[in-house]
């Protein structure tokens, strides 16, 4: 009997919390089907000569099959997830899981599946985003002025930052990495545990804990492959991305405390915004909340306030 070939892959090395997740998934479904698919690894497709990014075709065509992204490369062909891209949406950590676990998380799946040839098995959690940068600290909206600063491919992000007076730059993070190394960028904003992983603390002394933004991961599988597995394989997926979705969540708050201490030991200046301060760069993106409203409906704002 020939086996389903599974490969679990995703963009980040084989010690990170989304990769151990993947193994997690794999592992379980290789020893309760050892008789019936083959698993594989590919932890970091960057490794291999591909952009992050490029993930996503390679699921969609199912030369992976169970992969993860960030949902903000998926906004241009699925506008509703700018709703999760706004800034300051989420109050915590709790809240963000209520919602993507909750009303919200169920009406984006269905979204980005009406869409795209994925089925989509959760949300790993990248988290709140903070900017770093390598010119001074950050303390109000207009200490960005003119700073040149690496995006996600997402037009919210790009509005953002605009509206602070910075210059965004949307690029693969392939790309970025080397731009902050050679000093063609000024900033970035990425949750700790990613300015760490791809080594930025060791270029950037200014880091400005804002929470500005909360992004997710979410687990991809090919929907075509997804839905020729018996019933019982896919029956087990969705419980492995559940219980590796709740084991990576608690271990991504560790992550996060250790990427911490890394950017103190590299030299780095860690500045946590005040309310007051947090105030002020609400008061200049309100725009973007009033187009959302306009562009989305009021649907996502009425299922966020369920969580």
């Amino acid at each position: 009997m020939q086996k389903f070939q599974i490969i679990f892959a995703g963009y980040g090395p084989e010690h990170t919390s989304f990769s151990k997740s993947l193994k997690i998934m794999g592992d379980k479904i290789a020893h309760q089907f050892s008789d019936l698919v083959d698993v594989q690894y590919v932890y970091n497709v960057m490794d291999l000569g591909y952009k992050s990014e490029d993930i996503l075709w390679m699921t969609d065509k199912n030369i992976l099959t169970i992969t993860y992204q960030s949902t903000s490369y998926l906004t241009d062909d699925v506008p509703e997830l700018g709703f999760v891209d706004l800034p300051f949406l989420f109050r915590d950590n709790a809240h963000a899981r209520s919602a993507m676990d909750g009303a919200l998380g169920h009406y984006l799946s269905n979204q980005i599946e009406d869409r795209k040839n994925y089925k989509i098995l959760g949300y790993l959690e990248n988290g709140f985003r903070q900017i770093s940068n390598s010119l001074r600290k950050i303390e109000q909206p207009d200490d960005m002025k003119g700073m040149k600063i690496r995006v996600l491919p997402s037009d919210i992000h790009s509005r953002f930052f605009e509206l602070l007076g910075a210059i965004p730059m949307r690029m693969d993070l392939t790309q970025a990495i080397n731009d902050i190394q050679t000093s063609a960028l000024d900033a970035q904003e990425n949750p700790y545990t990613n300015t760490t992983t791809y080594g930025v603390h060791k270029f950037h002394k200014y880091h400005t804990l804002s929470n500005h933004f909360y992004i997710s991961r979410a687990i991809m599988c090919n929907r075509t492959q997804f839905y020729e597995w018996p019933e019982a394989l896919k029956k087990a997926i969705i419980a492995a991305a559940g219980d590796a979705i709740k084991w990576q969540r608690s271990q991504i708050e560790i992550d996060v405390k250790e990427a911490e201490k890394l950017i103190l030991e590299a030299g780095g200046q860690i500045h946590s915004l005040t309310s007051e301060q947090t105030r002020l760069f609400q008061e200049k993106i309100t725009p973007l909340y009033e187009q959302a409203r306009a562009q989305l409906g009021d649907e996502p704002f009425n299922l966020l306030s369920k969580s």
